[in-house]
């Protein structure tokens, strides 16, 4: 059996590379893709304790399963933001993008 930290250490691991992603990156592409890492790496720790603390209690997977609703709509909306404003200003660089400025 693999111990819980070992599932941690991932999850912490790929939460990392994907707050990176959103900080380093101008791409907003590049920044919905670190987005989408992080919720990957709280799915990961939601089912792991749902694992080792109530293993007969179905309330892990179905808050992983809540995550992933979320991540699919975040996705979603976050594409078609993208492409209308590529379609406005021919880039998705988000230093670029200045529509709410006054």
């Amino acid at each position: 059996m693999v111990p819980l930290w070992m599932y941690l250490f991932v999850a912490a691991a790929l939460f990392c590379i994907g707050a990176y992603g959103v900080f380093a990156r101008r791409n907003a592409v590049a920044i919905l893709m670190g987005i989408e890492l992080m919720l990957n790496a709280v799915n990961i720790n939601l089912v792991a304790f749902w694992r080792y603390q109530t293993p007969f209690v179905m309330s892990g997977q179905v808050f992983a399963a809540f995550v992933f609703v979320v991540a699919a709509a975040e996705a979603a909306v976050g594409l078609a933001i993208i492409i209308s404003i590529y379609r406005n200003r021919r880039s998705v660089i988000v230093e670029d993008v200045d529509l709410l400025k006054w």
